[in-house]
């Protein structure tokens, strides 16, 4: 970025061996934006910054057991990941919830974020390798009365349950074209007892790695990332837990992604 004096009303010289480089952000029209703190962020979620967006999962698994590891989602198990793509089914344990509609959103057989309004009762158009959000969308309904599955040949991908609207899902994928900043985790129980929680992230063609494990006698644990961790496209992360005696849990992760060109 080109240095200009306010006193000489001009550039610096290109000789001039002082001028170093500065990187700022901007908003997309151009104007510069706070980049520290909480408050820069706003720019962001206000869709300002192009190319970079905000990212909240949050998961809550009901039943926690204590012999392994379980993903802090709905599933109350270990999440396993499509290696196929298909379409999504959606159903409901309550035919009240037929005809009725969920935004699913996840990723195309190419890792590129897709969004689709999907009807109770039937399957997507769309072609999914990921999904890792379902919202309820009703303007009569107050939410939705049953559980509500997205299936992807023959296993359940995600689960809105009865009373909830959407899933609580700690689960997510870096879309295609897009680097992810995880900026902070958040592990809750509902039990005083002896557990752990993990960050794990598996690379596209890799496996999965602990990224982060923390343990809590039934105390909170919230971690900020000073500088944040970096994941590349393609990438699945998840949160788990592992339980002393049965028991409820839940987290969440905050994600700045930006495209790749940028």
């Amino acid at each position: 970025m080109a240095q200009y004096s306010v006193n000489r009303k001009n550039h610096y010289h290109a000789g001039n061996s002082d001028v170093h480089e500065v990187v700022m952000t901007a908003d997309k029209d151009g104007n510069i934006i706070n980049s520290a703190g909480a408050s820069s962020n706003i720019n962001i979620s206000a869709g300002l910054v192009e190319g970079w967006n905000h990212i909240n999962k949050f998961g809550f698994n009901p039943s926690i057991g204590s012999g392994d590891w379980e993903t802090i989602y709905d599933g109350s198990n270990k999440y396993t990941y499509l290696t196929v793509a298909g379409v999504a089914a959606i159903a409901s344990t309550d035919p009240a919830d037929d005809g009725k509609t969920v935004e699913v959103q996840g990723l195309d057989e190419n890792y590129n974020l897709v969004l689709e309004d999907v009807v109770i009762g039937a399957s997507s158009q769309t072609t999914f390798i990921r999904i890792f959000r379902m919202i309820f969308k009703d303007g009569v309904a107050t939410t939705n009365e049953g559980v509500i599955t997205a299936t992807i040949g023959g296993a359940v991908k995600a689960t809105i349950l009865a009373g909830t609207g959407q899933t609580l899902m700690s689960v997510y994928t870096i879309p295609a074209g897009k680097t992810g900043y995880l900026l902070k985790v958040h592990f809750n129980v509902t039990k005083s007892t002896d557990v752990q929680f993990r960050l794990v992230a598996k690379p596209f063609g890799g496996a999965f790695n602990v990224k982060g494990q923390f343990g809590t006698f039934g105390v909170p644990v919230e971690y900020n990332y000073p500088v944040p961790l970096r994941f590349e496209e393609k990438t699945d992360i998840e949160l788990e837990c592992l339980a002393g005696n049965t028991c409820a849990a839940g987290g969440l992760f905050d994600l700045i992604l930006v495209d790749n060109e940028v």
